[in-house]
């Protein structure tokens, strides 16, 4: 199996606020942004895996800026790294100013994937090589994420997180 890139899992979606996708004031529902992440963040592990993949959690959602109605809304989403048959994936969602046009990053999301087969079980998944000092930064940062996340579930003891404990050491 053929390690892969982030840049060939870039996924990239832009759409509009409608006026049924606000809250009371006008402004973007979070469970619609969390639906648009969702769907980003899927194409992006499947093609990272080139499998089946499901929605295993959502490690980290920051809503930074409101985002109003009437803004085009920008998801742009990169596997981050790539485990046996988890993959994390990472988020910037943008906001276009509607007069001056630049954008402005709004907010992020790191979501995970897993790889499947018909029949539901995990597969495994191409290596991840990061190429840019982004990518390095935040694959890196994914294995500190892993093992909190199952440290906190139970599913590894404290002292063999060798990532976490290199923070505090």
């Amino acid at each position: 199996m053929a390690a892969r890139t982030p840049k060939e899992s870039r996924t990239v979606i832009t759409d509009l606020v409608l006026p049924s996708e606000t809250n009371p004031i006008g402004n973007m529902f979070g469970g619609e942004l969390l639906a648009r992440m969702d769907r980003a963040a899927s194409i992006a592990a499947r093609r990272h895996s080139r499998r089946i993949v499901m929605t295993a959690s959502v490690n980290h959602v920051a809503f930074n800026k409101m985002i109003p109605l009437g803004s085009v809304v920008t998801v742009e989403a990169h596997v981050s790294r790539a485990f046996r048959s988890s993959m994390e994936v990472y988020m910037d969602i943008w906001i276009e100013d509607r007069e001056s046009g630049l954008r402005s990053k709004a907010n992020e999301g790191i979501y995970t994937f897993v790889a499947v087969d018909e029949m539901g079980n995990p597969v495994s998944v191409p290596e991840l090589v990061p190429e840019t000092e982004l990518e390095k930064a935040r694959f890196e940062a994914a294995l500190r994420r892993k093992q909190l996340s199952l440290v906190l579930a139970g599913k590894m003891k404290p002292n063999e997180a060798t990532e976490l404990k290199a923070l505090f050491a």
